[in-house]
């Protein structure tokens, strides 16, 4: 089970991040991220933020599964939310004395505003910096996250690139190259895969196929998760708090501009599989179904064999 990279150096980060022949996963250790390692204590964010209402997950489940939905969106003042992820049983609470929460931080309208710490938490934005590793015109969003101990996300990815800067707790990391898209079970950008360290192999054999990168991130570290990698994520022995900062590294018109989230499919896949879909109601409305079976297998063969050209013409 090979381990994600990891570096000291800034200098050989900003090489892989810009290098589109690397481009892989790495932890960066030893860079400054600035004074919030020390000062974001919950008694310091209470403080700062202060009775800010904010959307919250919550669940019984230490595991959250966003396709199966076992948890619930509620909302909290921030200072009541940073106190409860600090302990692990609380007198108030919504389910359980010991439910897990997950916040994700969100615009002030969640439909049109784009996640940014400097606009949404001004008066903590200063205390966090981040490493250099893309132009400033490269910026999308900052997320502010904080979460539960023993608290693990759903395996996912992201259409953009992201750097994941830990403040405080530790978390465990299983990361899957975009080719093991076939061993992960996808439902749209997440996989069905809930538990992915003891996976049903009954349910989901192909998982045994896909390779599992495995890393530990500590306070301080900041993680690239490169566009595409699939990345599960768990808070360990305390809560956890961190910034995720994302960044569109290819042509910006190549993003959707309602994408709030960093994770809506490129418009040219969007608008190659709109034509398919258009492309194949027609063949259903003119033809018996008899043929369209077979022109859809056929359509199934074509797209086998230009994956296959299409692997080797990614291996040369």
């Amino acid at each position: 089970m090979p381990t994600i990279y990891e570096t000291d150096s800034l200098d050989e980060a900003i090489d892989i991040v810009q290098d589109e022949n690397k481009r892989y996963p790495f932890i960066l250790h030893k860079f400054d991220i600035g004074a919030c390692q020390e000062k974001w204590t919950s008694d310091y964010l209470a403080s700062k933020i202060g009775s800010k209402p904010v959307r919250i997950h919550v669940s019984q489940d230490d595991m959250m599964d966003f396709v199966r939905k076992n948890f619930t969106y509620e909302t909290l003042p921030f200072n009541k939310l940073i106190h409860r992820c600090a302990r692990t049983t609380n007198d108030e609470y919504f389910v359980s004395p010991n439910e897990h929460y997950y916040f994700r931080a969100l615009g002030d309208n969640q439909r049109t505003d784009i996640a940014n710490i400097e606009k949404h938490f001004p008066s903590i934005a200063n205390d966090i910096k981040y490493p250099p590793l893309f132009s400033p015109e490269k910026f999308f969003s900052s997320v502010f996250r904080i979460g539960s101990a023993n608290t693990q996300l759903w395996t996912h990815y992201d259409i953009m690139d992201n750097v994941l800067i830990q403040v405080h707790g530790t978390k465990r990391l299983i990361m899957f190259k975009p080719s093991d898209i076939d061993y992960l079970y996808i439902d749209g950008d997440k996989s069905l895969v809930n538990n992915i360290e003891q996976p049903d192999f009954d349910t989901y054999p192909l998982v045994r196929h896909a390779t599992y990168y495995t890393g530990t991130l500590q306070s301080g570290d900041c993680l690239f998760i490169p566009a595409l990698w699939f990345h599960n994520i768990k808070s360990l022995d305390t809560y956890s708090i961190s910034l995720n900062v994302f960044w569109r590294h290819l042509n910006i018109g190549f993003y959707e501009p309602q994408d709030l989230y960093g994770n809506k499919d490129l418009i040219p896949f969007s608008r190659t599989i709109g034509q398919l879909a258009k492309s194949l109601n027609e063949l259903d409305k003119q033809l018996p179904p008899v043929y369209v079976d077979f022109y859809i297998k056929r359509l199934r063969c074509y797209l086998d064999n230009y994956i296959k050209e299409y692997e080797k013409k990614i291996e040369n």
